[in-house]
């Protein structure tokens, strides 16, 4: 089986749109692939959005490898700001609540689960491991498909996954939950950022 390392974007701008990364961000993404280049990754892929493809860009940078965007990495919905941040918040409870239900500016939790899922798939026999930088909203999606709810760690789902964390599945079989144990305190600073 391959082994795929789900990589959360490190801390973005708190803004509406396709954000970039904060100067803390910019640490926890360097960090991180730093650690990535010691596992030694085959592949860099990585979602279109930017956040994703500015972490994306320090793995590639510390690998000597390639960036591959693929679509089905991007974020369930994200806030582009034509909806009020409350309207937006709304919008992502009720997707959490009800997996079935398609949000103004995204997919449902299962579409998007589902839809990382055939990525995984897609890759699997490439020779790994592989490095695949998505977000926090998509990733907590398909570890309630592939392991349930109840197993998902409640401050996942309350909270969200924390920036540059990694998620590590073998195949489609989940390994690791959202690690920050390569981060060390000097990316977080005094507390980790969703």
């Amino acid at each position: 089986m391959t082994v795929f390392y789900l990589v959360q974007h490190a801390e973005k701008e708190r803004r509406p749109g396709d954000p970039g990364l904060t100067k803390r961000g910019r640490r926890q993404a360097a960090s991180t692939a730093d650690w990535l280049q010691r596992v030694g990754v085959h592949a860099v892929f990585s979602s279109p959005l930017r956040r994703a493809r500015e972490t994306a860009s320090f793995i590639a940078s510390s690998t000597g490898l390639r960036i591959q965007e693929d679509t089905r990495l991007r974020e369930r919905m994200s806030w582009d700001g034509t909806q009020t941040l409350g309207d937006f918040l709304a919008d992502w409870g009720t997707s959490v609540k009800d997996r079935d239900f398609v949000p103004a500016s995204g997919d449902s939790s299962n579409a998007a689960a589902e839809r990382l899922r055939a990525c995984l798939v897609d890759l699997t026999g490439e020779p790994g491991p592989l490095a695949l930088v998505t977000h926090g909203g998509v990733t907590v999606d398909l570890l309630r498909t592939l392991i349930g709810d109840p197993a998902v760690p409640v401050e996942l789902m309350q909270n969200g996954v924390p920036s540059c964390a990694i998620t590590t599945l073998d195949g489609l079989s989940v390994v690791g939950i959202a690690s920050v144990a390569h981060l060390g305190r000097a990316a977080y600073g005094r507390r980790p950022a969703g």
